[in-house]
């Protein structure tokens, strides 16, 4: 299970009425709540505007061998990925392609920091997200693990539409920051370092951009309809 453990409820009077199912439910279940002044949830909220309603909750502690396992279909690693509005973004990414989890290397953002978590919109609780990786650690999982390990980089020597036509089963995907891409050590380690082709100007595609092409491909070859539509000469 990687929901968490929920613990103590804040909320205000009106907050108690609105969301009056979640309140019922967590009292059944024994969740202590404590109802607060809006002058308190505000000072207590991270955003302008609070709902009125703010849960603490335990998180169950996660493992590198959680996410990283032979017969995961994929697996997420970032690579001091420091902006949390993409993290975030990556996670809700990771949970509706169906990957095993995200794995987040030394240097990159707190992955329970209140930005990030409104970024996954709930799917932080839904797969196991594991930080503050050191690579070596993470290279000999992988490396036990005997999933792929595959680089996303712009100067990748597979295009990835190509090469996911023979790809194997289980893929651990890295992902880098856009300013530094993907470190020396990750690059030699990989199987293979696969590039998105880009038709247009851009330089190159936004992290959270780039994890969702790569996912979302991976999930459409998954379905059998990768190599009809790349052999297809109308498409």
């Amino acid at each position: 299970m990687h929901a968490p453990r929920l613990r103590t409820v804040y909320a205000t009077t009106d907050a108690c009425e609105r969301f009056a199912e979640i309140i019922v439910c967590a009292r059944a279940n024994g969740v202590e709540v404590v109802p607060v002044t809006d002058d308190v949830i505000e000072a207590m909220a991270e955003t302008r505007t609070p709902q009125g309603i703010i849960a603490v909750c335990d998180f169950v502690e996660q493992s590198l061998d959680d996410v990283i396992r032979l017969g995961a279909n994929s697996a997420v690693v970032l690579e001091s990925a420091a902006d949390p509005g993409n993290v975030g973004t990556i996670i809700r990414t990771a949970d509706a392609a169906g990957a095993s989890g995200v794995v987040l290397t030394r240097g990159s953002a707190d992955p329970f920091g209140g930005k990030v978590v409104r970024a996954t919109a709930g799917s932080i609780f839904h797969l196991p997200v594991v930080d503050d990786v050191d690579v070596q650690s993470l290279l000999a999982r992988v490396s036990a693990s005997g999933m792929t390990l595959v680089v996303a980089t712009g100067d990748g020597e597979h295009d990835l539409f190509d090469w996911l036509e023979e790809a194997p089963a289980s893929i651990c995907w890295v992902f880098g920051t856009e300013a530094h891409g993907v470190s020396v050590e990750m690059r030699a380690a990989a199987h293979a370092r696969v590039r998105i082709p880009i038709a247009g100007r851009a330089e190159s595609l936004n992290l959270a951009a780039a994890v969702a092409v790569c996912l979302f491909a991976d999930v459409a070859r998954r379905h059998g309809r990768m190599k009809a539509s790349h052999n297809d000469p109308n498409r």
